[in-house]
């Protein structure tokens, strides 16, 4: 499969089962009505995909101005650390408001949906490439005799 045809089916695989599985967990957890937690998966779904560009391009222009270069782990665990946290304070309000719940809850749910988002991703992956095959990047290189 092509690279980009890959990642744009990749995307959209990715997002709408992940749509589907939170707004089923919002609606139960939250006793909300299917709508609203529709909207809440949706909305934060599209959260994270514009945050995750802005943020991503911030990171990226503030790493080139650093006098010593590459991605240790230390940054990459900012890198990470900052996204998450971006991400909570723009889903919490979200969540409080649509859901029709406290705040506090509403913190808890958005934890909840980082701890899924880390299995989900690892299984996601792993079922994608089950059925779609590895990427060229992946795949490993044949032996020259």
């Amino acid at each position: 499969m092509q690279a980009v045809r890959r990642r744009v089916l990749y995307a959209t695989l990715y997002e709408a089962l992940a749509i589907v599985i939170t707004s089923v967990g919002l609606a139960w957890l939250s006793g909300s009505a299917a709508p609203n937690a529709t909207l809440a998966g949706i909305g934060s779904s599209a959260i994270a995909l514009a945050w995750n560009l802005v943020y991503t391009s911030l990171y990226e222009r503030w790493e080139a101005r650093q006098p010593r270069k590459g991605r240790t782990f230390r940054r990459r665990a900012a890198h990470a650390f900052g996204f998450e946290l971006g991400l909570v304070l723009m889903t919490v309000p979200l969540f409080a408001l649509v859901l029709g719940i406290t705040w506090w809850e509403a913190l808890v749910y958005d934890f909840g949906l980082i701890l899924f988002f880390l299995v989900y991703t690892y299984l996601f992956n792993l079922g994608f490439d089950k059925i779609f095959g590895l990427p060229a990047s992946a795949l490993p290189h044949a032996e020259t005799s």
